[in-house]
């Protein structure tokens, strides 16, 4: 492990997947004010005071304010709707008994979308606003999508489904970090972070995180992975803060199971 994932320090994967989830994280960003400038003293050793003191200075990202009270239409669902939704979904069977990726009370959320309006239904600013959600109970492993109109304040549908295994939310790829930096198969991992940059790797918020689900396939993988499937399991596409990937494709923690094992790379 410790040589294989070395090989590919610093490089990106080649797979086209991992070229497509780790865009967003590699995008830099041009603050204005930063382009061409000079920070070097003057032939006198003294600083530009004057010239410091009108300069652009570099731009402040600050994050999004959150949005509140009740969309219109189309519109997307706001921070309030989204919370209200949730709440209706969670005190409704079989919600209520669920467990989620760290073994908490309720079960894992995985996303809330606005529904799309019904056969019949008004579109546009008149359209009706519904939410449809998806949650992962790690209890039963089960998936469970429920529907709720915020108009009425109800939870219209609700279906449970095993198999179906939707992509791994932020956190349930945090968790699958955090447990194979636990495992002994996450050497490799702490010891290539460390080569990279001097640290030790302790927490998954050192790295940016991206993760697919991962299912069984007859002979692909050792018999601790055969539930995969039935099991959420994850496999990781890991990179270091401002610096390189590091390989961890041929590892899968199952987070149902809460293991970490090796694909067999022959």
């Amino acid at each position: 492990m410790r040589e294989t994932v070395h090989r590919h320090l610093g490089k990106l994967v080649a797979a086209a997947a991992v070229a497509a989830v780790g865009t967003a994280a590699m995008a830099a960003i041009t603050l204005p004010g930063t382009a061409g400038a000079d920070t070097s003293a003057g032939a006198s050793g003294g600083t530009r005071a004057g010239q410091d003191a009108d300069a652009v200075r570099p731009g402040v990202v600050e994050r999004a304010p959150a949005e509140r009270g009740r969309g219109t239409g189309r519109d997307p669902l706001t921070d309030d709707e989204i919370r209200r939704a949730e709440r209706i979904a969670l005190s409704r069977q079989p919600l209520t008994t669920g467990e989620n990726v760290d073994g908490g009370r309720g079960p894992q959320r995985l996303s809330v979308d606005l529904a799309e309006p019904g056969p019949g239904e008004a579109d546009g600013p008149a359209a009706p606003r519904r939410a449809d959600l998806a949650f992962y109970d790690y209890r039963t492993d089960t998936l469970v999508t429920t529907t709720v109109d915020l108009d009425t304040g109800r939870a219209e549908r609700t279906g449970a489904q095993r198999g179906v295994q939707p992509p791994p939310s932020r956190d349930e790829n945090t968790e699958a970090a955090r447990l194979l930096i636990a495992s002994p198969l996450g050497a490799g991992l702490k010891a290539d972070y460390k080569d990279a940059t001097g640290k030790e790797l302790t927490s998954p918020d050192q790295l940016l995180l991206s993760g697919g689900v991962y299912r069984a396939a007859p002979g692909a993988q050792p018999a601790v992975l055969d539930q995969c499937g039935v099991h959420r399991c994850v496999r990781l596409f890991t990179k270091v803060r401002n610096g390189p990937w590091i390989d961890t494709r041929s590892l899968v923690i199952d987070l149902s199971a809460r293991k970490a094992a090796a694909l067999d790379r022959r």
